[in-house]
């Protein structure tokens, strides 16, 4: 993975310790864990999203789901009413923190192949997801 340059920069523009707090979108939608498997992927197809980020009760982050887990899922049940996120996660995580560098969160994103990588603050909410290039 690397990042993608729109155009010349001076070597003053970029900075030494880029991090992914720097590199951050929007967390995206939001779900539940015990959301049904058929509403999460018509979440996914109403916002348009790759992803969707997983809350628990207290409504911390538990994780993320991507549309090729959940049409996984979808194409492997008789019904996607049954099947529930919380089922799909497999524990908490992989998250990271505002303070990763870039280049650190490339390299997990690389080596664990995510699709996505969810920042989340030190209680545990999402913050964002690191705009990287893979």
């Amino acid at each position: 993975m690397t990042l993608v340059r729109m155009g010349p920069r001076s070597a003053s523009a970029v900075p030494a310790y880029t991090t992914v707090a720097d590199a951050m979108d929007t967390a995206g939608p939001r779900v539940p864990h015990d959301m049904a498997v058929g509403a999460a992927l018509a979440v996914m197809a109403g916002t348009r999203a790759g992803h969707l980020l997983v809350r628990d009760a207290d409504g911390l982050c538990t994780g993320l789901v991507t549309r090729a887990q959940l049409n996984a899922v979808a194409d492997g049940s008789a019904s996607t009413d049954r099947g529930r996120l919380c089922d799909i996660l497999s524990g908490h995580g992989p998250f990271t923190s505002p303070v990763t560098t870039v280049a650190e969160a490339e390299h997990t994103m690389r080596h664990r192949r995510l699709a996505a990588l969810p920042v989340v603050d030190e209680q545990g909410s999402a913050l964002g997801i690191p705009a990287l290039a893979r």
